[in-house]
């Protein structure tokens, strides 16, 4: 049975733009539920992401990498990438395709680990006496962590064949075992840790059953499966995201579905009420499923992160744009806290400010403010990429999105959380379950 067209459209690429710059309108004409929208401060996010690019990069705009899982194994004196590549037994030395394979291993499930762990969670790295060498949370803390799982075995269940992924691997995994290499504790707590597991155990059964892509049950079997199908090393965009969210799409929540379909998951796709509204009271004939919206941000991470592991690693080229920004609290934190976006106050209860409305509001992924200020960073986003490359006077192909999103405004929204709140949490708190930021 073929896909119904409106399933295939709610799970592209395309979808994420199209669905968001309708949002992004409402904001324009101040139709939103939930925020105030002034367009007009774009500029001032623009200034403070050029002074961070200026001070990290000068103009050296070829130097910036694209926003990418790799960048968080890297800390200032230590490229933890490049040490694993050089290593004696990685499998580099039986060619390109098999060092990008074991990238694609390691970023992927390293991806599904990056959730929002909480502002008390950490990790320590230790060298062999014992001694702390690292230590830090978030993103950085979780690929540490996830890069030291890797590399001692615990995602394979091949002794002779530590530097892997494979279902069988990943389906011995428990609650526990993370929580134990994630160092979790009473004192280290972690949010969502059980929702991590399940995605990775949810990944071994996904790649058992996709024995087309995953022969071996590998997700760096995915480089075989399009090595018969690519011409002159160059792959679509489009056939890679289609592959890859069609093996990933059974490990996702099933959170939204259209009523007419009520099986087929969406992924990460939400029902969005101010569209809903203003469908409602437009004259345009309305279909079932117009007024979600669309993000994917997960799957789009993944997406970025493991492009940049075949482009690096390989001849290959993955040809094509349509990949937009994160919609995650760090891009959307920078226009809240840089005033493009304005929570209306009076459009939360108080069950939103459980720890009162001097703090920052706590909401669920599905809340109707989070959807709005999701769908408003997609298009923000992109406005701002192009802002940027004209004050610098540089195409957007010489400063790509996906350098932007690295070099400004996911660092941009870090440090400016840094400024506005004790810790650097976000200006709202998002309550994670480990499986959408």
């Amino acid at each position: 049975m073929s896909t119904p067209a409106i399933i295939t459209y709610l799970r592209s690429l395309e979808a994420i733009r199209d669905r968001s710059n309708q949002v992004y309108k409402l904001g324009q004409k101040g139709k939103l539920d939930h925020w105030d929208f002034d367009e007009s401060q774009l500029n001032e996010v623009v200034t403070y992401c050029i002074n961070i690019i200026k001070r990290d990069f000068g103009t050296e705009y070829n130097k910036i990498p694209p926003h990418c899982r790799r960048n968080h194994f890297i800390s200032p004196d230590n490229d933890r990438i490049s040490k694993l590549i050089s290593q004696s037994d990685f499998p580099s030395t039986q060619g390109p395709l098999e060092k990008a394979k074991a990238l694609i291993d390691l970023y992927l499930v390293s991806v599904l680990l990056d959730a929002g762990a909480g502002p008390r969670w950490t990790y320590s790295e230790t060298d062999e006496k014992g001694e702390i060498i690292w230590k830090g949370g978030r993103s950085e803390g979780l690929a540490i962590a996830s890069y030291h799982m890797f590399i001692s075995g615990l995602f394979s269940d091949d002794k002779e064949k530590k530097y892997q992924v494979n279902a069988a691997g990943l389906k011995k995994l428990t609650p526990d075992i993370l929580a134990k290499h994630l160092q979790v504790s009473n004192e280290n707590p972690m949010e969502g840790l059980e929702g991590r597991c399940n995605l990775l155990i949810k990944l071994g059964d996904a790649l058992e059953e996709r024995t087309d892509i995953s022969k071996s049950g590998r997700p760096g079997d995915i480089l075989e499966y399009f090595s018969t199908q690519i011409t002159d090393s160059k792959l679509p965009l489009t056939s890679f995201w289609s592959t890859l969210f069609e093996l990933l799409l059974p490990i996702w929540p099933s959170r939204t579905t259209l009523p007419s379909h009520p099986t087929e998951s969406l992924g990460d796709v939400w029902l969005c009420p101010s569209l809903s509204k203003f469908l409602n009271e437009s004259n345009t004939e309305r279909k079932e499923g117009d007024d979600y919206v669309v993000f994917h941000k997960l799957t789009q991470w993944l997406c970025y992160s493991l492009v940049e592991a075949i482009e690096s690693q390989t001849e290959w080229e993955i040809q094509g744009n349509g990949q937009t920004g994160l919609p995650e609290y760090r891009n959307g934190g920078l226009l809240v806290d840089l005033d493009v976006l304005t929570i209306k106050s009076s459009s939360l209860d108080s069950k939103a400010y459980p720890n009162g409305m001097n703090n920052p509001p706590v909401l669920e992924p599905s809340h109707p403010a989070v959807i709005e200020w999701r769908s408003m960073t997609v298009i923000s986003l992109d406005k701002i990429h192009e802002l940027i490359c004209a004050k610098l006077k540089v195409s957007t192909k010489e400063l790509t999105l996906a350098q932007v999103l690295e070099a400004a405004t996911w660092k941009g929204g870090r440090e400016i959380a840094k400024e506005k709140r004790p810790g650097g949490g976000p200006p709202i708190d998002i309550i994670s379950d480990g499986t959408v930021f």
